[in-house]
């Protein structure tokens, strides 16, 4: 029964394998382009702090609205600095910091950020899926 239908399906993708090798095309790898609520990421780039605060959810709104305190304002000074520092193509330096709770804006995808759990540093890469 079960076993049968397997092994026909598996010759049936070797089949298309072998097909699409002999038309000779590469295998693409397309990458969808990101966008945050229907916003592309190069416009989200170019977005002022207020602009961004009314696409983003309640909570970080309000965080906005209260101000936003000196330290992550320091932590993303350091991430341009070391994002400045790194040749093209590169990963920058990791930037360390205690805070867990701040919220990613767009200018920081691509930075490297070193965050503390209480013990040690785990770098983490910032990716656009983070906003």
């Amino acid at each position: 029964g079960s076993s049968h239908l397997s092994s026909r399906t598996l010759v049936w993708q070797a089949c298309r394998r072998s097909a699409a090798m002999a038309e000779g095309e590469p295998k693409k790898r397309t990458f969808r382009k990101y966008s945050y609520r229907g916003i592309d990421l190069d416009k989200l780039l170019d977005m002022s702090n207020q602009d961004l605060m009314e696409l983003f959810r309640a909570r970080q709104r309000r965080k906005f609205s209260r101000g936003i305190k000196r330290k992550p304002i320091t932590v993303l000074k350091k991430l341009r600095k070391a994002k400045r520092e790194t040749a093209y193509g590169e990963k920058p330096e990791a930037v360390k910091t205690h805070l867990r709770n701040m919220v990613i804006v767009p200018e920081m995808i691509g930075s490297v950020v070193g965050v503390y759990n209480g013990k040690q540093y785990i770098n983490v890469e910032i990716k656009p899926e983070m906003i």
